[in-house]
């Protein structure tokens, strides 16, 4: 088997509710989603997608993902994609760094792998784990009421896991955290993410302020360096995100006990490859993991998803789906909002088969 082309489609995600990181910042009310089609000699069909949150959230943005396709694809072009770790390989070898971009192909390759098999994905991630993967809502930041609204909108979807953003002025985000912490169920838990927007003395201030013991507070620093001074000087449970980029990131962090949790954004460590790697070193470590997807649609939220199949309930703490928050729905099929708890696909690889008249005609085709 051979890969004979790659097809690349973009289609424009708008949010249901406009969207603000920690202090307000990376306003966002669409997503420029990639959606990759591999297809083979023998008839055989792999879909993957990458979709940064924007432009200025981490080292990606949607134009360069495609312009980064247009780069590898002539590498890819003739290669077994059941191999994935030679596709890797050789990904690497034709261009340094850029996980983002190689992510949506080692999706899609997953994929064929899956239906050659013909099994799904989480079965090729180590076995389906009998369990229902808990969804958790993510808040933007506003005022306390706009927040809780937010809340509300999950809540009534049965999620019982929210994470929400803070990281402004000291004063606004303690206000913010004991309007919610109010606000929860008692079978509800919470995270507030800094996104990295606190200096070391105000995270500090605001962490050991707040007495209550079953919150979670989520990269409170830019940096790994600032984050693990924090963590030595707050009894908070930390979860490490936007500083887990690569593998030695997560050694490092279990290493020095820099967090409890990390967050395992599959597009941003470079897709299931290297995510299964992580998942699997933690599991093995003792350290808890919310899986997640940078952005996109169902297609990527459904790879999210298998990969939280396969991981044992012990260590997930619970998964974000961004078809939650988008408008269009993108492929039949998939990992969906069932009462505040999602399934991987019953179906073979993936388990979606994108909708093409939403996809529309392709921006570009390698062969």
């Amino acid at each position: 088997m051979k890969i004979s082309q790659i097809s690349v489609y973009q289609v424009t995600l708008p949010l249901k509710h406009p969207y603000r990181h920690s202090g307000g910042r990376l306003y966002a009310d669409k997503l420029d989603s990639t959606i990759v089609a591999i297809d083979t000699d023998e008839g055989v069909r792999g879909w993957g997608e990458g979709c940064p949150w924007g432009s200025a959230y981490s080292a990606a943005f949607a134009q360069g993902i495609r312009a980064g396709i247009k780069e590898l694809a002539p590498q890819l072009i003739g290669l077994d994609p059941r191999r994935t770790d030679l596709i890797y390989r050789t990904m690497d070898m034709a261009l340094v760094g850029h996980l983002d971009i190689k992510s949506a192909l080692d999706m899609a390759c997953w994929d064929i792998l899956g239906k050659v098999t013909g099994l799904p994905l989480c079965e090729l991630f180590g076995g389906r784990i009998d369990q229902a993967i808990p969804i958790e809502t993510s808040v933007p930041t506003g005022t306390p009421d706009e927040m809780i609204e937010s809340i509300v909108r999950g809540q009534e979807q049965g999620n019982t896991i929210h994470s929400c953003k803070i990281g402004s002025d000291v004063v606004q985000d303690l206000e913010r955290i004991k309007a919610i912490m109010t606000h929860l169920l008692t079978n509800e838990s919470v995270t507030f993410d800094a996104n990295g927007a606190w200096l070391i003395a105000d995270a500090l201030q605001v962490m050991n302020t707040v007495t209550v013991p079953i919150l979670y507070f989520e990269q409170p620093c830019k940096t790994y360096k600032e984050c693990l001074q924090v963590r030595q000087l707050t009894r908070h449970p930390i979860i490490l995100d936007e500083c887990i980029q690569h593998y030695n990131d997560v050694v490092c962090a279990h290493t020095d006990k820099a967090c409890e949790v990390i967050k395992l954004k599959v597009g941003r460590v470079g897709g299931l490859s290297k995510a299964k790697r992580i998942r699997d070193f933690c599991v093995e470590t003792g350290i808890r993991m919310n899986i997640a997807a940078t952005g996109g649609s169902v297609i990527e939220d459904t790879a999210v998803v298998h990969l939280a199949q396969s991981t044992p309930a012990t260590h997930l703490r619970g998964v974000c789906l961004i078809d939650d928050m988008v408008t269009i729905n993108t492929a039949m099929g998939g990992a969906r909002n069932q009462g505040g708890k999602t399934y991987a696909p019953e179906g073979i690889g993936l388990g979606v088969e994108p909708i093409p008249d939403v996809l529309g005609k392709a921006i570009a085709i390698y062969q």
